[in-house]
């Protein structure tokens, strides 16, 4: 957060926001900060500006579709930087995420040792024996 969101600050906002998406946009949709209107009739004249307590909930509830895709890419860099792990990653997490719901613990148990029985030799990892 700024100390002071004013006329300036909201300005190098839609500035930088415009730069990034490198796309004029039709709408434009912000909370009611004054400082947001002053800015965009600088910066973007020709946009419609809508300035509503409601119109923005879309964006801001963290239950939406978009909210889940976010959380689901976080700690990647790029969409490409997470397609490459996702793509070595779905091959090793069938062994270690078994249907559950499906089966009683001791299946689940055997199921498991199974996982780490083909995962141990292909790492290298030998198994450390537990401490009862």
């Amino acid at each position: 957060m700024q100390s002071r969101r004013d006329k300036a600050a909201a300005r190098r906002f839609f500035r930088r926001l415009m730069k990034k998406t490198r796309a004029v946009p039709r709408v434009i949709v912000t909370d009611k900060l004054r400082s947001y209107g002053a800015a965009y009739r600088e910066v973007t004249p020709s946009v419609e500006h809508r300035s509503h307590k409601g119109l923005n909930n879309r964006a801001e509830n963290s239950h939406q579709p978009t909210g889940q895709r976010e959380r689901a890419m976080k700690g990647f860099r790029s969409v490409g930087a997470a397609q490459r792990f996702l793509s070595a990653f779905s091959g090793i997490s069938p062994h270690f995420r078994p249907h559950r719901h499906l089966m009683t613990a001791t299946q689940h148990r055997a199921e498991m040792t199974t996982g780490f029985a083909i995962w141990d030799p292909i790492t290298g990892v030998t198994s450390q024996p537990t401490a009862a």
